[in-house]
């Protein structure tokens, strides 16, 4: 009986992964993608990126500009976030199986959660762009809805893995909805619903460059405004700031993960 099973699974990823190469196969075909032509081509890439993409006296002067930029990045990340970290706690004590007040408003909350959530960044930026325009406030919704259906989810998997045990003592006890939320759900769940919050905060800083490409707004209209203009030493400073910036966030996530966890 295990040989067949075993026989029965190595055909199906054997099949799987034929499968896979003749998809890989076709897409190259279909996009006329040369792999020879691609892996050579590499070395002088790099070859440029030393000899042109790093900054210079003359793109330092344009670094007081580029940290304001980054700044308004960075704090738009962190209101989008944090506000929809609001909205995803509320859907989520409504979405989760563990608090849910009743079923359908159970079932609205996850559906609202999960056309959010499956819905890109960069395709809210576009959506909102013809609303609100080029501006801060069509990036802060972008990142806003992405994290809030992102955040909901997230957020009801913890409170369904944390908080059943203790919901379901104080059930026994006959307490009532708000204290067992106040008193079980929220204490319970909230280190790791900070842990998420963290995580996303990090995520959104990264989305916000291409967001702020698209919107004009941000660190991610200096670099497209460098980069289209030519100005590769400045474009280049742009990117060695955000991934300082992306490292230090991660930095200082990390250390409060440590002292909440």
């Amino acid at each position: 009986m295990q040989a067949d099973i075993f026989v029965k699974r190595r055909r199906s990823f054997s099949l799987f992964f034929l499968l896979l190469i003749v998809l890989t196969y076709l897409s190259m075909l279909i996009t006329d993608f040369q792999l020879v032509k691609g892996l050579t081509s590499v070395a002088k890439a790099v070859e440029w990126g030393v000899t042109n993409f790093f900054p210079d006296a003359k793109a330092m002067e344009k670094l007081p500009d580029i940290l304001s930029k980054l700044q308004e990045t960075v704090l738009i990340s962190v209101a989008s976030t944090t506000t929809a970290a609001i909205f995803a706690t509320f859907f989520a004590i409504c979405g989760s199986k563990t608090t849910k007040v009743n079923g359908l408003l159970s079932a609205i909350s996850r559906g609202i959660a999960t056309v959010s959530r499956n819905i890109p960044v960069a395709a809210w930026a576009l959506i909102l762009l013809f609303s609100f325009g080029q501006s801060s406030i069509t990036g802060f919704f972008a990142l806003f809805f992405a994290s809030f259906g992102f955040l909901t989810r997230a957020f009801i998997e913890t409170i369904d893995e944390v908080s059943n045990s203790s919901v379901e003592a104080l059930r026994a006890t006959g307490a009532q909805f708000f204290p067992i939320i106040f008193q079980s759900v929220i204490p319970s769940s909230l280190p790791q619903m900070i842990s998420w919050v963290l995580f996303e905060i990090e995520t959104n800083i990264r989305s916000a460059t291409l967001v702020g490409i698209l919107t004009g707004t941000g660190i991610g209209f200096s670099f497209d405004l460098y980069y289209k203009s030519s100005n590769y030493s400045a474009a280049s400073l742009v990117v060695l700031t955000i991934i300082l910036t992306v490292f230090v966030i991660e930095y200082l996530s990390n250390l409060i993960r440590r002292v909440i966890l």
